[in-house]
């Protein structure tokens, strides 16, 4: 196998990497800090093109393909994992279900200001009963001629109340189960739609999740996505490619947290040498950067499936399972390579951490991925 980047590959994560450690690197501290979303940033990330990058050009994006876009969010993670995840959603499954399920109006109309950044995109499916069972959502949807009248509540959403445009998943015939689910493309000034409460979370501060509230929210036939039944289909079809992107960004916590570790067991002395002297730091930082690695080559080969179009169902859910858990065991062991310090603000260790823990629970919990990789196992 290899893993070899291209020459654009390479450009474009050169390209990232500049523009996260010295544009968001100095600000990450300050947006964990304050809790605001990071818009400026955004704006400049626009501006540059990588809120668009696996985009078509004929659709205003830079046309880069499925792994440059994965460099990407590593790198940006790497500054900032809030940021980080407002690039994955807005990207996996807020414009690609446009780009690959959307009628050429709606391409024509919202992947422009998406790939732009004038607009950001979400993407609401889970409920307060319906987190890894999907089909349990209760959000409806029934058609009043050339409306649909949504009424329900979605929770726990990235870019809540910040998106221009959320991909909505609502029962439509309930009689059907899973086949009776349709996506809809709700925009923010939608009447009898609202956003709700912002959570207050241990870490990823910076990135907003909100509830969204539906009461007779009216949304106009033309913007549903699909037909009427194909709602559930769409969401597992976009999985993949959702689970290799938190992948990507677990791989850009750990690669932070590592990096982290060593630079400060170079410098910190303990009796009389620097840490990284003692052989039982020089084992912990081996095993951190042997898993960081692996992580690397899961990441990068799901992607590389993804990108050439072959079923990766079980890859994405092997590198989303290693890639997370290894996020949150380097940057565990990064704040205890830290001592006390690593327990303080002084120091980035304790935000990897604490944004690393949610990177094993969205995108569908560890636990659900290894389900899934026991099933392939059978079949």
């Amino acid at each position: 196998m290899d893993f070899n980047l291209s020459t654009e590959q390479m450009e474009m994560r050169q390209l990232v990497r500049d523009f996260a450690r010295d544009v968001i690197s100095p600000r990450a501290a300050e947006i964990d800090e304050t809790d605001e979303f990071p818009r400026d940033i955004l704006q400049q990330m626009g501006k540059l093109g990588m809120l668009g990058l696996p985009i078509p050009e004929q659709y205003g994006g830079v046309g880069a393909d499925f792994v440059a876009y994965m460099t990407a969010i590593e790198e940006i993670s790497y500054a900032s994992a809030a940021l980080g995840v407002i690039l994955a959603v807005h990207t996996s499954v807020g414009s690609f279900p446009i780009l690959y399920f959307g009628t050429e109006t709606q391409k024509q109309h919202y992947l422009p200001l998406l790939a732009s950044g004038r607009m950001i995109g979400g993407f609401a499916l889970t409920e307060s009963g319906a987190g890894s069972d999907a089909v349990a959502i209760r959000t409806r949807a029934t058609r009043e001629g050339d409306f649909y009248i949504l009424n329900g509540n979605k929770v726990f959403i990235t870019n809540g109340g910040e998106a221009g445009v959320y991909c909505v998943f609502a029962v439509t015939n309930p009689e059907r189960g899973a086949r009776g689910i349709t996506t809809f493309l709700v925009d923010a000034d939608t009447e009898g739609f609202r956003v709700g409460k912002k959570e207050k979370k241990m870490g990823l501060h910076g990135s907003a999740t909100c509830e969204l509230h539906f009461d007779d929210a009216r949304v106009p036939v033309q913007n549903r996505l699909g037909e009427e039944g194909q709602g559930f289909s769409i969401a597992m079809r976009l999985l993949d490619g959702g689970r290799i992107g938190i992948a990507a960004q677990g791989l850009g916590i750990a690669q932070a947290a590592l990096d982290a570790a060593y630079a400060y067991t170079r410098v910190r002395k303990q009796f009389g040498q620097e840490l990284n002297q003692f052989q039982g730091i020089q084992f912990m930082l081996a095993d951190m950067a042997t898993q960081v690695e692996a992580a690397r080559w899961l990441v990068y080969h799901a992607a590389q499936m993804r990108q050439a179009g072959v079923d990766c169902t079980r890859e994405a859910s092997m590198a989303k399972l290693f890639a997370t858990d290894t996020a949150m065991h380097v940057s565990t062991d990064a704040v205890q390579l830290f001592g006390g310090y690593g327990y303080t603000r002084d120091y980035p260790v304790e935000r990897y951490m604490r944004d690393a823990k949610i990177t094993q629970i969205y995108e569908g919990t560890n636990q659900i991925q290894r389900m899934v990789i026991a099933r392939h196992l059978q079949s």
